[in-house]
């Protein structure tokens, strides 16, 4: 891609370079008297100046109206009733992670390609915000509690 951009820009400068911007013509009239035009090269620095700000424009408009669009509508994945709570990794693929939906915190095992509902908790866990280690010893709390029950 960058390659690309450069070839781009090399064939752009060679272009400006060659000097060919204006050339005039003469012809004669029927009267005899010469009449002189001038002709506006299209491929002329000023133009290719042009033509690359007005690409770097609505590039950059493109790009800023997609971050509006995600950043202020109502996309999916930015829900604000559901929200991670705490995460505990198992292994380097799967994890548990806990999640506040509503009044309900839900358990869930994720692993790549599937998330299994583990345990729904009516009453939360833990309160959102509070340290990562905390999760991790108040979930072993209560698997221990579960296991002497």
């Amino acid at each position: 891609m960058i390659r690309m951009w450069a070839v781009c820009g090399a064939a752009l400068l060679w272009l400006a370079d060659t000097g060919v911007t204006m050339a005039a013509t003469s012809d004669t009239e029927e009267t005899g008297r010469v009449v002189t035009r001038q002709m506006i090269d299209p491929i002329n620095s000023g133009s290719i100046m042009q033509l690359l700000a007005g690409l770097i424009l609505v590039i950059g408009l493109i790009f800023l109206l997609a971050w509006l669009l995600k950043r202020y509508s109502g996309l999916p994945g930015q829900h604000r009733a559901l929200r991670v709570v705490a995460s505990v990794p198992l292994t380097t693929r799967e994890k548990l992670v806990l999640v506040q939906a509503g009044e309900q915190q839900l358990l869930l095992g994720v692993a790549p390609g599937r998330v299994n509902l583990l345990h729904s908790y009516d009453q939360p866990l833990i309160e959102a915000g509070s340290s990562p280690g905390e999760f991790a010893a108040k979930l072993q709390q209560v698997l221990q509690r579960k296991e002497t029950e």
